[in-house]
C-alpha cells in the first residue's frame, strides 16, 4: 500500500511513510503488555463498532456416556454485545523540520509519532486491565465473577511464591488448567527480584516455573496488586476492529497533523479464569 498516493496531500513520500509506520508499530509492540499473553480475534474491519461476547459464569465438565447419544452442549450463561472503542493520539510534524530533512537528505525525526504510539499502547492496556466506565466495559482487575486472593506481605521471602501458588490452586479448583500468566504492578514486580531465602535463586525464577505464559509488569495495575490468569482463548481474547494505523489528518499553520489510532476491546469470557492478588491493606 503506497500511502504517499492514498494521502497525496501529506508531505511524506512512500519510503518516509514506511519509516513512520515502522516507528509506530515497533514502539507499540515494545509497550503493549496485554497482547503478550492474550490471543487476538480479528481484525474485523475499520467500520465494525461492536462485537458479541459469550460469557460462561460457571465452570463445566465434559459429558461421558457409552455411545455419546446425549447432547452435552457448552452453552454460555449469557451473550452481551461490547462497544469497540476508538483509541487515538494526534501528533505534529513541523514544516521546517521536514524542509530541513529534504534539504540535507537526512531522516525525519519521528519521535512525536513514537510518543503517540506509546500513549495509545498505554491506553489499550488500561482498557484491558481496568476496563472503561464510559463504555460499560469490565477489565481483568474488576470484572464481576473473578476470583480474589488476599496476598501476604511480599517483603518476607517466600510469600510471593506462596501467594502465586495459592492463586493458581484456586484457578485449578475452578477447572482452569493453564497456561497461566502473572501480571503485577511495578511495586510488586520489584519485590520478586530478590533471592528466595534458603536458595541461591531469585524468587521470580521459582514463580516462572508455574507461570508458563509469562510474568509481566504494567503501570496500569495500580498500588500493590497483581493477577494470575489462565490465558487460553476460551477465557479471554482481544477483539480488534483495526490494529495500529497512522493516517495524515490535516494541515495547520503550515505544519502537518497525523493520527495514530486503533479500535479494540477485551472480551472476558470466563471471569473465573482470573484470580486477582489483592492488597491486604485494601489499597
Amino acid at each position: 500500500m503506497d500511502k504517499s498516493v492514498i494521502y497525496s496531500d501529506s508531505p511524506l513520500n512512500n519510503q518516509q511513510w514506511r519509516e513512520l509506520d515502522q516507528t509506530v508499530i515497533e514502539t507499540a509492540r515494545q509497550q503493549l503488555v496485554g497482547r503478550r499473553f492474550i490471543d487476538i480475534y480479528g481484525p474485523l474491519g475499520e467500520g465494525v463498532q461492536s462485537v458479541a461476547n459469550d460469557i460462561y459464569e460457571e465452570p463445566e465438565n465434559g459429558g461421558i456416556s457409552f455411545h455419546g447419544e446425549k447432547l452435552d452442549l457448552s452453552e454460555p450463561t449469557r451473550r452481551v454485545h461490547l462497544t469497540i472503542p476508538f483509541i487515538y493520539k494526534d501528533f505534529i510534524l513541523y514544516w521546517r523540520d521536514i524542509q530541513q530533512a529534504r534539504q540535507l537528505a537526512s531522516p525525519i525525526d519521528f519521535s512525536a509519532a513514537a510518543n503517540a504510539a506509546q500513549q495509545c499502547a498505554l491506553l489499550e492496556d488500561d482498557l484491558i486491565f481496568n476496563g472503561s466506565a464510559q463504555f460499560n466495559l469490565p477489565g481483568i482487575m474488576n470484572v464481576k465473577g473473578k476470583i480474589a486472593h488476599i496476598r501476604n506481605d511480599w517483603m518476607k521471602s517466600g510469600n510471593a511464591f506462596a501467594d502465586v501458588v495459592e492463586a493458581r490452586n484456586k484457578l485449578l479448583q475452578s477447572g482452569h488448567t493453564g497456561p497461566y500468566a502473572l501480571v503485577l504492578s511495578p511495586e510488586l514486580y520489584a519485590l520478586i527480584h530478590r533471592v528466595h531465602e534458603g536458595t541461591h535463586v531469585l524468587e521470580i525464577e521459582h514463580i516462572r516455573e508455574l507461570m508458563t505464559a509469562g510474568i509481566y509488569q504494567t503501570p496500569m495495575i495500580k498500588g500493590r496488586k497483581g493477577v494470575v490468569i489462565d490465558s487460553g482463548k476460551q477465557n479471554i481474547d482481544l477483539a480488534i476492529a483495526v490494529d495500529f494505523q497512522t493516517t495524515f489528518f490535516d494541515d495547520e499553520n503550515m505544519n502537518h497533523i497525523f493520527r495514530v489510532y486503533e479500535s479494540i476491546v477485551p472480551r472476558i469470557k470466563r471471569p473465573t479464569a482470573i484470580c486477582t492478588l489483592e492488597d491486604p491493606d485494601g489499597d
